[in-house]
């Protein structure tokens, strides 16, 4: 399990996180979201031991990481700029991180044909999405116990996240692996992650598991011939918007009630619209003051 309490950091006094507290389940595939420059990056680099918080504590299984090996060894993080020397190919990065992990070559040969890559070709001439294949390709081999990965999804075409997705899960499902993505494609983090949180004024804002907390939301979409005061509801609101005489309402709270209060102003017409995990993102974001 991974476990972060009263974690801080900062670069050159300026803060990048404060006071984050997270807990990760173990066998379980956790979205890391928020806006660029939210501190995503650097909250994997702490919990991946590359980087030293300044205060507060991350415990893997209990145990510090921060120069701890055995520790490290059961951690892959991949950045979203990997490293990687001027001449290496796909065989060569292999060969580099058998020394380090319990790595797994026919998986690492399977995914590389499913991507379509040869392991002989140098790296240097790949196109990004081809180079963020044969990392993933790799991270995927290495069959980690927790797998931390930094804007998973950029530069993968649509097959390529497919395939991706797929390797994720069975990893969970195989290995019993835990996998912490932060990425920007919230669709794509819906269809895997069991659970999320929210990096947002340098700390964790909110968290939870996506289906539940999705299923919090109701959007309602209704038309009134006299106008509406989304303040004259009587429940709190997340988002509002008018086009003529038509709104759109989200609110967290039981739907039943929530339809009970708008008939009470005689919509003509009203409908739920389903939420996705974008959208609770974003009236999450926006609830706290951002984008307004």
């Amino acid at each position: 399990m991974i476990e972060i309490k009263r974690l801080t950091k900062a670069y050159d006094k300026a803060p990048v996180l404060r006071d984050v507290n997270l807990a990760v389940p173990d066998k379980s595939v956790f979205g890391l979201v928020g806006i660029n420059g939210a501190g995503k990056s650097t909250l994997l680099r702490l919990i991946s031991g590359v980087l030293k918080a300044d205060n507060g504590i991350i415990l893997i299984d209990g145990e510090p990481v921060y120069e701890n090996e055995a520790a490290k060894r059961q951690i892959f993080f991949l950045p979203d700029d990997p490293y990687y020397t001027s001449n290496i190919n796909g065989s060569g990065l292999a060969e580099l991180y058998k020394t380090f992990y319990d790595f797994d070559a026919e998986v690492y040969g399977r995914y590389l044909d499913q991507f379509k890559l040869s392991p002989k070709a140098p790296i240097r001439n790949f196109s990004k999405g081809m180079k963020r294949q044969v990392f993933v390709s790799l991270a995927l081999a290495v069959r980690p116990k927790y797998l931390l990965l930094d804007e998973a999804f950029d530069g993968l075409d649509p097959l390529a996240r497919m395939v991706f997705k797929r390797g994720v899960i069975d990893l969970v499902e195989e290995k019993g692996s835990t996998v912490i993505i932060s990425s920007h494609s919230l669709r794509e983090l819906e269809d895997i992650c069991d659970s999320y949180g929210l990096l947002d004024h340098q700390t964790i804002t909110c968290s939870g598991e996506i289906e539940t907390d999705v299923e919090k939301l109701h959007k309602f979409q209704a038309a009134f011939e006299n106008g509406f005061d989304p303040n004259a509801l009587g429940l709190p609101y997340m988002s509002f918007s008018r086009t003529g005489r038509v709104v759109k309402i989200v609110a967290k709270g039981d739907a039943e009630e929530i339809v009970a209060r708008l008939n009470a102003f005689h919509p003509l017409f009203i409908e739920e619209i389903p939420v996705d995990f974008e959208e609770l993102f974003t009236y999450e974001v926006e609830s706290r003051g951002y984008l307004k």
